[in-house]
């Protein structure tokens, strides 16, 4: 298993530097819109749609509902504050503070939702509409002056829950005793939770020194933690609607890592909360 994920690992990282650098806005939009309809094919188990050709329809409606809200915003790297745009990412900061009270009072908030249909795939377009936007805003950030601006923020943003996942393992591992989330996540530990900010802590001063990132250093310490606590959120949210669903992987595409949901999990949260903080609290030039 280890070895299976290094190996993919290694191949991945690579490929995803590549994409945000070199892939046009229009290539890198529709490659993240790829990675959407597949996570939400994944998610369609998570709504109660387990024959595959039911979930083939969830994925299609995902990527029309996308595809539908970026026909009907033009010239969306002209412009980083379309209202479309940015309602979403001001939704991901509501969505993920009504996650983290599931998460907390799981099982129990479980009977709110465990029986609708509707309100999973809600939940779902709640995770993954607003992880598109972000991913869009943030590689497109100041993109007409610069086409690197905007990769570097989102591969700063990778970096951190990179970072918050491989600590969180290392020092759980290490030094794990207490459970974070006993629940939700049976492996998770509050040593582990505390190794994986350490983690990214050390990731962001080394990266505030080395990359081009124009902001103060309180603002960037400010959205970095806020999304690095906003990555172990997605992460739980996602292990108790796979616990709900009662499955351990979300998918089988990626050998050793599961399903794309298992990779971006963290992602899905970290990417519209520093986005909208960054974007739309601070107003970052």
């Amino acid at each position: 298993m280890l070895k299976s994920r290094l190996i993919t690992a290694m191949i991945l990282i690579p490929l995803v530097i590549i994409a945000l650098f070199w892939l046009p806005p229009i290539g890198f939009k529709i490659l993240v819109l790829a990675i959407c309809m597949l996570a939400a094919w994944e998610w369609g188990q998570f709504a109660g749609f387990m024959h595959p050709s039911q979930r083939i329809w969830v994925a299609v409606l995902f990527g029309l509902l996308l595809s539908l809200m970026s026909l009907s915003t033009p010239s969306y790297h002209h412009d980083l504050y379309q209202p479309g745009v940015s309602l979403s990412l001001w939704i991901s900061l509501s969505w993920w503070a009504l996650a983290l009270l599931l998460v907390l009072f799981y099982p129990s908030s479980a009977a709110l939702w465990r029986q609708s249909r509707f309100l999973r795939l809600a939940f779902g377009a709640l995770t993954l509409v607003p992880f598109f936007w972000g991913m869009v805003a943030l590689r497109q950030y100041h993109y007409d002056s610069d086409h690197f601006a905007g990769a570097w923020w989102l591969l700063f943003v990778m970096l951190l829950v990179w970072g918050a996942d491989s600590g969180a393992y290392m020092f759980g591992r290490l030094f794990g005793r207490h459970k974070l989330a006993p629940k939700v996540s049976p492996g998770k530990t509050w040593e582990g939770f505390a190794g994986g900010l350490l983690c990214s802590a050390v990731i962001a001063w080394g990266f505030s020194l080395l990359a081009p990132l124009t902001v103060s250093s309180e603002t960037l310490v400010i959205c970095a933690v806020i999304a690095t606590l906003a990555s172990v959120l997605g992460d739980l949210t996602e292990s108790m609607f796979k616990r709900e669903a009662g499955i351990k992987d979300s998918g089988q595409l990626i050998p050793g890592h599961g399903g794309i949901l298992d990779r971006i999990d963290s992602l899905t949260a970290a990417v519209p909360v520093f986005a909208c903080l960054l974007l739309l609290v601070f107003h970052i030039a």
